[in-house]
């Protein structure tokens, strides 16, 4: 465990002059980085496969498919800080998976050495199911309505994208980010971001029912630090 209680760390911080208007074309100048992660999540998905396997054998995740793993799950975040995950600098994300000291975006996950093998068969999908359903209220889902007989799928909103969408508009007329949005917004994200690397078997510890608002994490001082090498982890 971490001084913050997780060894998921999500911190970041707001920009102090944010444009009014450039959050309208973001979405635009994102799609780069859209294309490219594309891609790395086929990886991250496939190497997390195998990592099931590793961990289920031998009680260990490979170092480097760690590293890599938690290096999609960086950059995601970036891209989705700068664009509507919360609009939150107008900083462009840098194309790496490694960190980023000088970005206002930051994630990282305490390396562990040990996991446990019979864990890995069900916290991904049954253990995890509370939080998924959580979640996804964040998220957005889809709902059904029934048309002349006919199923159609519409997708919902979630609650960061309602509460990023409304910082917007404050800011396209005010020039200001409303503080308690933005903290909210990063609790937000800070949750689905732990279940995120607890499904992905990053971790055994069970991600918290708690919302922990603002930017910064008590173990921020630490996240930046390389963790020590594994040579035989993978």
């Amino acid at each position: 465990m971490t001084a913050s209680g997780y060894p998921v760390r999500v911190y970041a911080d707001l920009d102090d002059q944010l444009s009014r208007w450039r959050w309208l074309v973001k979405w635009i100048l994102a799609i780069p980085h859209y294309l490219v992660l594309a891609f790395l999540w086929v990886g991250f998905v496939g190497s997390s496969v195998y990592t099931f396997v590793a961990i289920l054998f031998t009680g260990r995740y490979p170092r480097k498919v760690f590293d890599f793993n938690v290096g999609v799950l960086r950059w995601t975040w970036r891209v989705h800080y700068y664009a509507f995950g919360a609009l939150g600098t107008d900083r462009y994300p840098p194309f790496t998976l490694g960190e980023a000291p000088d970005y206002p975006a930051h994630l990282d996950v305490a390396y562990p050495q040990h996991l446990s093998r019979g864990l890995v068969l069900v916290k991904w999908w049954l253990l995890a199911l509370p939080q998924y359903l959580v979640i996804g209220v964040f998220l957005g889902s889809g709902w059904l309505t029934w048309r002349s007989g006919d199923s159609r799928v519409a997708g919902a909103p979630g609650l960061i994208t309602v509460l990023v969408v409304v910082a917007a508009f404050v800011l396209l007329f005010t020039g200001r980010y409303p503080r308690a949005i933005f903290d909210f917004v990063l609790g937000l994200n800070r949750w689905v971001l732990r279940v995120t690397a607890y499904a992905a078997l990053m971790t055994d510890a069970y991600p918290p029912f708690r919302l922990d608002l603002g930017g910064d994490e008590p173990s921020r001082t630490l996240s930046l630090e390389k963790p020590p090498s594994d040579a035989s982890g993978g």
